[in-house]
């Protein structure tokens, strides 16, 4: 056997290997590209509907008219203090 079929076997068996690992690298990138699909479905289904959004701003604003309630409370306890 003389060196150009030692060089030819070589090089068949690198570009085997790196064809295997190419062919490894497409299949990944079409699975991720189905996986992102998916993905913008289930994530579009997670938005937060208008009346949502109603309802839990009405709920603040009920909290907050009581945290401002106790304020003024508070407020009206520091003004009535005797040692003004």
């Amino acid at each position: 056997m003389d060196w150009q079929n030692f060089i030819n076997l070589g090089a068949g068996c690198l570009l085997a290997v790196g064809g295997w690992f190419c062919r490894q690298l497409w299949d990944s990138v079409k699975e991720l590209k189905t996986d992102i699909a998916n993905l913008k479905l289930h994530v579009s289904d997670a938005y937060v509907k208008k009346s949502e959004i109603d309802t839990i701003k009405s709920e603040m604003d009920k909290r907050f008219d009581r945290v401002e309630m106790l304020l003024d409370r508070l407020f009206d306890k520091l003004e009535a203090k005797a040692d003004k």
